[in-house]
């Protein structure tokens, strides 16, 4: 199927909407930190970014979820900073630490056209809400240079409605982290208490503009939501509500894959609760809830850990 952005950009509106992306830097209210700092001139907020993107890496990633690696890999683009800047996050080097370097948005776009000429599905931006603008910008030239893969949206889930919007019919997939239902520990552990709220009203307008998650005959996604939520220790992450939200409030058929891949990474050894890996039973617990809840179609593909123990 032909990304949907093609047709925006054939009649102009990709182009229309990358301008005023790009014009509102100057007083950034972007994401729910709303800093409202001039990005246009160099200055910084929360995300620690300016006018220009920076980008720590991008390759063939083959440990994302089935439908999006296929046989040739998502062709992921790690965008350098964060806006939620979880104390635990495993890449701590990139989010917190800034490791990276600043690219012209001409250059995202040859990054983006390379990808694709070595096969990969999708392209595939990791942690894009803070610059949107930047993205948008560059489909516009990737466009223009023969780009025509679906766009994957691969955020933690603290986005704003309204930049959503923006984004309709620009990402093909979207594919958010679901963290925390509880705003004392997204407080705790992302300085976002709002979390929980702005997740949930992020999750149903992803939905609503791509619905559940669609593949091809080969089993390859091409538009859809993909929901990731990391199993915590002792079950911090509040799987149950989560998973509820989801059947209930967005789509019992939401494709979801429940992440065992906790560790103690960043500055997770400071709070006691996180200090120590997940467990077989926090991970098994947590699929069972999953299931309990109504969300039955799952990622099939575990942890090579829990395969060699039958779970």
């Amino acid at each position: 199927m032909q990304a949907s952005y093609l047709e925006l950009h054939k009649t102009g509106e990709l182009q229309r909407r990358a301008q005023s992306a790009v014009e509102s830097l100057a007083y950034c209210t972007l994401c729910p930190r709303e800093c409202g700092v001039n990005r246009v001139e160099g200055e910084k907020g929360f995300c620690e970014t300016g006018r220009l993107a920076r980008v720590s890496s991008y390759n063939a990633h083959f440990g994302e979820e089935e439908p999006l690696v296929g046989k040739n890999g998502s062709g992921t683009i790690f965008i350098t900073h964060c806006n939620l800047l979880c104390v635990f996050c495993q890449n701590y080097e990139i989010s917190h630490g800034g490791a990276g370097v600043e690219a012209e948005d001409e250059t995202i776009s040859r990054i983006m056209v390379e990808l694709q000429r070595i096969g990969c599905h999708n392209i595939n931006f990791v942690t894009p809400t803070h610059v949107v603008p930047q993205i948008l910008t560059a489909l516009v030239g990737a466009v223009e240079l023969g780009l025509k893969v679906p766009l994957v949206y691969n955020s933690g889930g603290y986005d704003k409605v309204e930049t959503l919007k923006l984004l309709e019919g620009v990402f093909d997939i979207y594919m958010p982290d679901l963290k925390f239902m509880d705003p004392e520990l997204s407080e705790r552990f992302c300085t976002a208490p709002d979390y929980p709220e702005v997740v949930k009203a992020a999750l149903k307008e992803m939905h609503r503009q791509r619905g559940d998650l669609a593949m091809d005959e080969n089993g390859i996604a091409y538009q859809g939501l993909l929901v990731r939520h990391l199993v915590m220790p002792g079950g911090l992450a509040g799987t149950r509500e989560a998973m509820r939200f989801l059947a209930k409030e967005v789509s019992p058929n939401t494709y979801v894959n429940v992440m065992s891949q906790y560790r103690p990474c960043g500055q997770a050894h400071r709070y006691p609760e996180i200090a120590r890996a997940l467990t077989t039973e926090d991970y098994r617990d947590a699929v069972r809830i999953a299931t309990e809840e109504g969300i039955t179609r799952l990622d099939e593909r575990k942890p090579r850990l829990f395969q060699l123990l039958g779970l």
